[in-house]
């Protein structure tokens, strides 16, 4: 049986990249490239859902992906002059 997760990648600051499956809490891996961070979600998300007890959680509930709009306060100039060298 084969299916089909939403994960998100996100660049590591240490370099490579983070992956996670939202419908799977607690499932993240790794990789040096984008092509290994997968493969490695890949293998992840086989062990979680062996691993899953009866009914613990159910892999096939929907994830809802949308957007939120906030407001972010405007960095005052002390603060942007600190960030400068942070680069």
């Amino acid at each position: 049986m084969r299916r089909t997760y939403l994960v998100t990648v996100r660049r590591a600051e240490e370099g490579g990249y983070t992956v996670e499956v939202p419908a799977l809490p607690g499932c993240v891996s790794q990789g040096e490239t984008y092509e290994e961070a997968l493969a490695n979600i890949r293998q992840a998300i086989a062990v979680y859902l062996e691993e899953l007890e009866e009914g613990e959680l159910n892999p096939e509930a929907p994830v809802f992906v949308t957007t939120v709009e906030v407001e972010v306060p405007e960095p005052t100039t002390a603060s942007r002059s600190q960030g400068e060298g942070k680069r």
